[in-house]
């Protein structure tokens, strides 16, 4: 192919050659002629000045000094490639009138910069072998990396980088968020922004994994996306995206990191990850093992509320909990670079996990008729619960010759299946103790499995003085679950099936969209952004023990988004955006099953639920004060329709494990009417001195949830409150860091859009409709020492809660309970990590040696890899 193509070049160029009027400097446009400018090539190699060895992937670049429609002269890149494999490069179609400026980089390497122009008559000119020196400085900075801002501010998010975290070493995404300036975490590792709970993502796509599935090693950056535009998936209402991007390198040669850890509770934790680079090929893996064993303790006070109030019952049940097991979180995958315009990207996620879990309750119940009649229970329960997920993925970008024009194109897929079991024993006392009866026994069984495909295409292109871009987006959800609910017949001497607590359920969820926006400038400091998305969302669902259906559909809705920005003066921007979301009702949310493992916190679906809507506006203001100072201030006003929400009530007919229909308190989900929230938030970095920095953030606001007859005591829940976060950075002598932050929530509606199953512990979760969160704060710190030749190994002792401070407590009620309930789970754990890294930086590390001593003669590099 090499020679039928030098033969076919040879045959091009020699016609040009014969083609061309005026050889000796006579060209068309230049004296008479045809008018065309003809154009030209250069080319060459680039060699290691130490050995003459070709340098493979050096950018070389053509640079031309031509006037714009000022008059001023404005650099324009004309032509420019990355060398070979053997260091060659061949840049063509350049015209041949007038010097250009000919720039070289490669890693490692001293930038080499001349003047070129083409000889008079010659079309071609060879600009020989391109000697670069090696660079020391450049090559210690990539043993000693310097560290990337902590915040950086996007055009439609705020970008924390997180890779240098040292309290969350070891540990998970949930850990991590609680660094992320503007995220809260309750002890549970659910996250909130701006009170409301957020869609999240991993690398810009939706993940069916959740935050504890995710590793913090393994994350590179967190993306906070307040108010998406039209390019992302509209869905997750209130409260934005968390967009984790995991870490990523393509430095030619390999580098890894392995690491391992151990806690105050002997929680193992270890793992390791590398990359290996050569030619056109990038190759990564990684892996992670965590164990659990949590400790959880709580206590719920509540008083049922009936029309006759000597009916009125009180329940205080104190509870302890311990969760043990482990998971395992593995990641594999390749780049494969086609070519200077084409990768094709195939990676493998396999995380799979088990859980194990303890309880004991002790439940008391008064009753308030006359006399006043006691109950007393132990509830004991073993849990169990496996995970198994695989998620494939192919990605493939291609650039098209015009600068700024690329189309990407993507599969996801992923499966996971669940299994697990529960066995509940309840043993009622007497008012004095006595053992009353035989104990109420009682056994669920469930299973699951789900699919979920996302394709997704996008198109860039410069349009005018601005860009465009698009897309197609398909997203297909398909879940089943079974839950079997057996109590123990003592007559029969064995668990008995109970049809009206089982049931046998499974959904399709599509989501179909397109979308568009364009971007350009007014001026040089005005820019903006209009976008528009159209999504076309079924759902159905089916109880398969009745064959009773549940669905609802929208052929069309339409989401815009609209991005408005002025720069005041370099380093200082004002920016309005606005965009209309959408939180569509999930599967636990749905299913019409009433889960009854606990009978004094009964759940169930609500199948009439519809999507709520969302209209968001945002003001920002970013200012750089100079010496590393910034400052980040948002406004924002957020209104919701058909507000999602759990609610607690009183329901009859209700499935009891014993087979019979009783009523009970029962927690489903709800619209409510409206909601709507705004506040101020303020996101700073100061650095003190060479060795001390602040991030700080404080968001003030207000939350509003319209009950209006959905509850006739509560009507509107409206209620002030703030959040405050800060973390401070010391650098100090002999390697050594320090990391110490600290979270403050004021008093809080309960966040909007937690729903789902599992959200409730000891007495069920409070409802944002109903209740309230009672103020909570945490302080965590951590040490590290970083040691070895080039830092490669580092020791890092982290304390989590060091106050025992972390505490849910919340409060809620309506017509026919007040209810409060307090939990407190794993207050200060020490964790003590080792992590060592590795790597090599040589573009030739695999080539076959061809010298007697065994050398290349590149000289690889050996160093510390970020």
């Amino acid at each position: 192919m090499k020679f039928f193509l030098s033969i076919l070049f040879c045959t091009l160029t020699t016609g040009l050659f014969a083609q061309q009027p005026g050889r000796n400097g006579n060209f068309g446009g230049q004296r008479g002629g045809t008018g065309m400018m003809s154009n030209g090539r250069f080319y060459g190699k680039i060699v290691d000045a130490s050995n003459n060895k070709g340098i493979e992937a050096a950018s070389v670049l053509l640079i031309q000094s031509r006037p714009d429609s000022t008059g001023s002269n404005k650099d324009i890149t004309v032509g420019g490639q990355l060398t070979t494999a053997r260091g060659e490069f061949s840049i063509e179609n350049i015209p041949m009138k007038g010097q250009y400026r000919f720039t070289v980089t490669a890693i490692g390497y001293t930038p080499f910069e001349k003047t070129v122009q083409f000889n008079p008559g010659a079309m071609e000119k060879d600009l020989g072998n391109i000697k670069l020196e090696a660079d020391v400085q450049q090559l210690g900075e990539v043993t000693i990396v310097a560290t990337k801002p902590m915040f950086q501010m996007g055009v439609d998010r705020k970008i924390f980088n997180v890779d240098k975290n040292i309290t969350t070493t070891g540990q998970t995404a949930s850990e991590i968020m609680k660094n992320v300036p503007g995220v809260n975490v309750d002890i549970d590792g659910n996250v909130t922004l701006r009170n409301a709970a957020p869609t999240i993502f991993v690398d810009g796509r939706p993940t069916t994994l959740t935050l504890d599935q995710i590793p913090a090693d393994a994350i590179e950056s967190v993306e906070i996306i307040t108010n998406p535009s039209a390019k992302f998936d509209a869905s997750g209402g209130t409260a934005g995206i968390l967009n984790v991007i995991l870490k990523k390198n393509r430095k030619a040669g390999y580098n890894g990191n392995i690491r391992a850890g151990i806690d105050s509770r002997a929680r193992v934790t270890g793992g390791g990850d590398i990359n290996i680079k050569q030619g056109k090929v990038n190759f990564f893996a990684s892996v992670n093992l965590f164990q659990r064993k949590s400790l959880s303790t709580g206590n719920t006070y509540r008083e049922n509320i009936y029309a006759d109030k000597l009916q009125n019952t009180i329940l205080n049940q104190s509870s302890n909990s311990t969760n043990t097991g482990q998971f395992l979180f593995g990641r594999i995958g390749f780049d494969y670079l086609m070519d200077n315009r084409n990768t094709l990207t195939v990676s493998m996620a396999l995380p799979n996990g088990q859980f194990n879990n303890n309880q004991v309750d002790n439940i008391h119940i008064d009753t308030m008729s006359s006399p006043i009649r006691t109950q007393d229970a132990i509830r004991t329960t073993v849990n169990n619960r496996k995970f198994k997920n695989y998620g494939p993925s192919v990605g493939f970008k291609h650039l098209f010759p015009k600068q700024g024009r690329e189309l990407t194109a993507d599969v996801n897929y992923n499966s996971s299946a669940n299994s697990g079991g529960g066995d509940y024993t309840t043993q009622y006392y007497t008012s004095t103790g006595s053992i009353l009866g035989d104990p109420a026994l009682q056994q669920l069984l469930s299973s699951g499995n789900s699919t979920f495909w996302t394709i997704q295409s996008d198109y860039t292109s410069p349009m005018g003085k601005g860009k465009f871009e698009s897309g197609l987006r398909a997203a297909v959800r398909d879940n089943k679950n079974i839950n079997e609910n057996y109590a123990y017949d003592y007559f029969a001497g064995k668990y008995v099936l109970i049809p009206s607590a089982s049931s046998n359920y499974k959904y399709v969820d599509q989501v179909y969209a397109a979308y568009s926006t364009y971007s350009s400038k007014i001026g040089e400091n005005f820019s903006y952004q209009l976008g528009l998305r159209m999504e076309s969302s079924n759902y159905k669902g089916t109880l398969l023990s009745t064959g009773q259906h549940f669905s609802n559909q929208y052929p069309v809705e339409f989401f815009p988004s609209v991005f408005i920005t002025q720069t005041i003066s370099p380093g200082q921007d004002l920016q309005l955006n606005y965009s209309r979301r959408i939180n569509r009702p999930n599967f636990w949310q749905q299913i019409p099953y009433y889960d009854v493992a606990d009978l004094l916190n009964i759940r169930v679906g609500n199948p009439a639920l519809v999507p709520e809507f969302t209209n968001s506006f945002e003001l920002n203001y970013s200012k750089s004060l100079g010496g590393g100072h910034s400052l980040l201030s948002s406004v924002y006003f957020k209104q919701t329709n058909n507000l999602i929400t759990s609610y607690q009530s009183r329901q009859y007919d209700v499935p009891l494990p014993d087979g019979k229909l009783d009523s009970a308190m029962v927690t489903s989900y709800i619209n409510a009417n409206s909601s709507r929230s705004y506040g101020l938030e303020l996101t700073s970095k100061n650095p003190l001195t060479k060795w001390v920095a602040l991030t700080t953030n404080l968001n003030f606001y207000n939350a509003r949830i319209d009950n209006s007859g959905v509850d006739e005591i509560l009507g509107i829940n409206d209620r002030w409150a703030f959040f405050a976060k800060m973390s401070a950075d010391f650098k100090l002598p002999a390697n050594f860091t320090i990391q110490l932050s600290g979270d403050y929530q004021s008093r809080t509606l309960v966040p909007q859009g937690m729903g789902g199953r599992g959200g409730g512990f000891f007495g069920g979760a409070s409802s944002a409709a109903q209740g309230y969160i009672n103020p909570n704060y945490g302080v965590d710190v951590a040490i590290r020492k970083e040691f070895l030749k080039d830092k490669r190994a580092a020791v890092t002792l982290s304390v989590s809660d060091i106050l025992k401070s972390r505490i849910y407590d919340a409060h809620s009620e309506n017509s026919v309970f007040i209810q409060d309930m307090w939990r407190k789970r794993d207050g200060r754990i020490f964790r003590l990590n080792l992590s060592y890294r590795f790597g090599k930086f040589d573009v030739s590390l695999f080539r076959r040696k061809n010298t007697r001593s065994g050398s290349d003669g590149g000289g690889g590099v050996d160093m510390m890899m970020q």
